[in-house]
This record gives C-alpha cells, structure tokens and sequence, in this order.
C-alpha cells in the first residue's frame, strides 16, 4: 500500500535524535540501523572516510498512525551539506513504478532532479528531486522490474 513518510537528514546526530524520538514514541526501529559502511564496494561511490563509515546510513521508526519517521547522517565526504531547510524530504512510497516515474515526473517540473530514478543496492527504485517551490522529495518504488516494460 502506498504511503507518505517524513525524511530527516543530520549531520552526525542520527542516531541520537533516534534513539530520542524512540524514547518519546516507543517502538522499535523497523530493520535496525543500517550503516554506511553497509554499502558495497562500487566505481560509482569512493570510498568513504573512515569516521563516516559508522554514520547512520538509514533508520526507521514508527511513531503515530503508521507513520514512519526515518532519517540518515548525511556526510559533507559524500556531497551534502546539512542546513536547516534542507534536512527534511517528504518521502513517498508509491505502489507502482509507473506511478513513481509519474509523480517524479511531474514534481520534478520547473524544479531540481538530485538523483534520477534508479534501481538501488538495496533492491528499491529510488530517486529524489526539489520541486520549484524548494519543497524536497524523495521516491521509494519496492515494485521489481517488469521485463515486459
């Protein structure tokens, strides 16, 4: 079933302001703590520094009405710098891949691509774009490959 989650993006603190919203929540985080250094080896991503390698790479936690909150270290090695208005993304999670490409496409009008949708390491199709009006999203499609697209 499709749903809207919320993003957050920090500095260093991910895990601390996790394990703080999980104190104020309850719950547990839905797949433990992934880590950068959890990423594969890969020509397309450098190597990661090694003070960044234990950096939250994602996490969730449910807090209310199956809403998820879930967030990630966003290392400066990796090209982000972490600025208040730009460390939240409203996160969709679409059924279908056709209707991914058909959102992205349309939000991404008259605003900024980041990344481009693609299939992922981790098995989902992702992608993330500002829209014009500076508002960030990000897309998360667990549909697989239809080989007949």
């Amino acid at each position: 079933m499709a749903q809207v989650n919320t993003y957050l993006n920090f500095t260093r603190s991910t895990e601390e302001a996790f394990n703080f919203y999980k104190s104020v929540f309850g719950g547990e985080f839905i797949g433990g703590i992934s880590r950068f250094s959890d990423i594969p080896p890969s020509e397309k991503i450098p190597p990661l520094p090694e003070e960044d390698k234990n950096l939250v790479m994602h996490i969730s936690l449910p807090i209310l009405g199956g809403h998820l909150l879930m967030g990630t270290d966003a290392p400066e090695s990796m090209g982000f710098k972490v600025n208040s208005g730009n460390n939240v993304y409203i996160s969709l999670h679409p059924d279908t891949r056709e209707d991914t490409r058909r959102l992205f496409k349309s939000l991404s009008e008259g605003g900024k691509v980041e990344q481009e949708l693609q299939d992922m390491f981790w098995g989902d199709y992702y992608g993330s774009l500002k829209d014009r009006f500076g508002v960030q999203w990000m897309f998360i499609c667990s549909e697989k490959i239809n080989l007949a697209e």
